[in-house]
């Protein structure tokens, strides 16, 4: 069986940020963001995987925005990363984290406006 491209993608966004964040140096500030950010980057893979065995349309429905309110979370931190740290981590790979994590927005976002669309369509 032929695992799911995004399935594949999300994984390996976390766990390439997990890898990311360990290179950070400790101070309290990148404490709480990399502990926000492996909350967030996990969560909507996690959301995605469970939306893959929804028991309704409503709960796959949920499961995918919840997934993207994560990712847009994760966006947010690896921003806020580029914007406050000066130095210390790998540039090419927080830049590659954040394309990645506004790819996955708009996928994300696209499979919840295309059920919204569905909805419409059905109810007209």
């Amino acid at each position: 069986m032929k695992e799911n491209d995004l399935t594949k993608r999300l994984f390996d966004f976390a766990a390439r940020t997990i890898k990311f964040l360990k290179t950070l140096a400790e101070s309290p500030e990148v404490k709480i963001i990399r502990y926000q950010l492996i909350k967030s980057s996990t969560s909507s893979g996690a959301n995605y995987e469970e939306a893959q065995a929804a028991s309704s349309k409503a709960d796959f429905t949920n499961k995918v925005r919840i997934s993207l309110k994560e990712m847009r979370e994760s966006n947010y931190w690896l921003r806020l990363i580029k914007a406050t740290i000066e130095k210390g981590y790998d540039t090419k790979e927080l830049n590659w984290l954040l394309n990645e994590s506004e790819e996955l927005k708009k996928i994300l976002g696209s499979i919840v406006k295309k059920i919204k669309y569905q909805k419409l369509e059905f109810h007209l």
